[in-house]
């Protein structure tokens, strides 16, 4: 059932104003946004139905490009706004929420609230009748600190609402990048004969930051890199790179897939996480953070996992904060050739590369082997050429989407396909907490290093061990 109502709690906060707005503007002005939807926000500010209007123009002229943005259609939008404060703390505003909100014609509600606040929200969600059969739940990350505390929030939620009207929001799967990885992979036949231990040598998942804390010290330090970002963005990557091909893009078939590989990572013991684990911390931390702290801001790992198809093969993940460049991409390495029959000293053999970048631009490269252009007349001489595929200039009558725009979207049509089941979640905090349980253990503190470099040496000292090297 499609939901003829969007709910958005915490409507006044960052993410609202910086990407659920902008992205609910985009698929008004495509004319993707149905007709008869209506988006009542909800926070604790004291506003006006007028006021919450002129906040979110205000947001949009922000944020939106300005080629992008245009006066009348951001005025016709925000007609389709509303607002009711309601402390989420408190039982008193829930009820006059229920009173304007027809549940009969389908709500779906977005909850970006603090996650301290998911259980309380719920609960009187469900009391005043905002849980029922034609409502469905969308919820941002963090879902919970660990595993413990992600199964307290995931009951709670099971409580009122079904897990088939549960969304859990991991904002990468909405990349278009992202997902054309699924596309890369099982629509084209060259690809998948190839994917597996016999034929790549390695992986890398790299997600570069150039900024540090930006006004989150609180929950950054509470959280590390590990948490923040290899548990859910990282840990989904992974898992769509690795995945086995599912019957159909029917949402159980795919995300069923995706359980399998998270479940098959092999835990990181005591006894190895210092030779497959570097955590860093950047030199300026303490001084944002004021105060000493040993939380790590950089991380960089080997991970593997244990099937059939991936015996063998290491998955490096790198993930840090003020580092050299802004990046998030999958590199994959294949084996080089078993034999050469170019002798001479200039037929260098570099191995075939397949690189997936997803932001900050969009783009696929595939690393081919040919011939130097010339007679030859000492041996045939090699080099490397990339064959690059641009989304931009490959569909550049396309306009380039906010993630969000695609699962408020899918929400709102109750499409499940990009949102984490219960298991995806449980299963990645199993991972993680493990890991983390492990450097405990080994006393492992974060190696300091420099601002705009890429990371701690031994990160790059880790990966050279192997024989690799990260592709910076």
């Amino acid at each position: 059932m499609r939901s003829s109502t969007l709910l958005l709690f915490g409507a006044t906060g960052d993410l609202s104003r910086r990407m659920l707005l902008p992205s609910l503007y985009g698929l008004f002005a495509d004319k993707l946004l149905p007709e008869d939807v209506r988006i009542v926000g909800t926070a604790r500010s004291k506003l006006s139905d007028e006021e919450f209007r002129e906040n979110a123009i205000e947001a949009l002229r922000e944020r939106l490009p300005k080629d992008f943005y245009n006066e009348i259609t951001a005025r016709k939008f925000a007609a389709r706004l509303s607002y009711i404060p309601v402390d989420a703390t408190t039982p008193e505003g829930y009820d006059k929420l229920a009173e304007a909100i027809p549940i009969e014609k389908g709500v779906s509600i977005f909850l970006s609230t603090a996650p301290s606040l998911f259980t309380t929200v719920i609960q009187n969600l469900k009391r005043v009748g905002l849980a029922g059969e034609t409502v469905r739940l969308a919820l941002e990350k963090p879902i919970g600190s660990d595993l413990p505390t992600s199964c307290e929030i995931n009951d709670a939620v099971a409580a009122a609402f079904p897990e088939e009207r549960t969304f859990r929001i991991d904002h990468y799967l909405g990349k278009e990048t992202v997902q054309n990885l699924l596309a890369l992979r099982f629509a084209n036949s060259i690809l998948e004969p190839v994917w597996n231990a016999g034929h790549i040598d390695h992986v890398q998942i790299s997600v570069s930051e150039t900024v540090g804390l930006e006004g989150r010290a609180g929950y950054y330090d509470d959280s590390g890199a590990s948490r923040d970002m290899l548990q859910n963005h990282m840990l989904q990557m992974l898992a769509l790179v690795a995945m086995e091909p599912p019957a159909d893009y029917a949402p159980e078939a795919v995300r069923a897939e995706k359980v399998k590989v998270l479940k098959a990572l092999r835990p990181i013991m005591p006894d190895a996480v210092q030779k497959d684990v570097i955590l860093g911390q950047y030199d300026e931390y303490a001084g944002e953070l004021g105060k000493e702290s040993d939380t790590e801001t950089f991380i960089a790992l080997k991970a593997h996992v244990d099937n059939w198809r991936w015996g063998g093969v290491p998955f490096y993940l790198r993930h840090g904060k003020k580092l050299e460049t802004r990046k998030t991409e999958i590199y994959i390495q294949f084996k080089c050739v078993p034999h050469s029959i170019f002798s001479n000293v200039d037929a260098r053999m570099d191995p075939n590369e397949l690189i997936i970048s997803i932001q900050p631009t969009e783009n696929i490269r595939l690393k081919l082997m040919t011939k130097t252009p010339g007679l030859d007349r000492g041996g045939m001489s090699l080099r490397e050429v990339p064959l690059d595929v641009t989304m931009e200039g490959a569909f550049s009558d396309y306009r380039r989407r906010i993630a969000y725009e695609r699962l408020m979207l899918d929400l709102i049509e109750g499409d499940p396909t990009l949102f984490v089941r219960r298991d995806e979640v449980e299963a990645q905090w199993a991972y993680i907490d493990r890991l983390r349980a492990s450097w405990l253990t080994a006393k492992m503190t974060p190696d300091p290093y420099t601002s705009g470099s890429w990371g701690p040496k031994a990160s790059t000292d880790f990966i050279k061990s192997d024989g690799r090297e990260w592709n910076d």
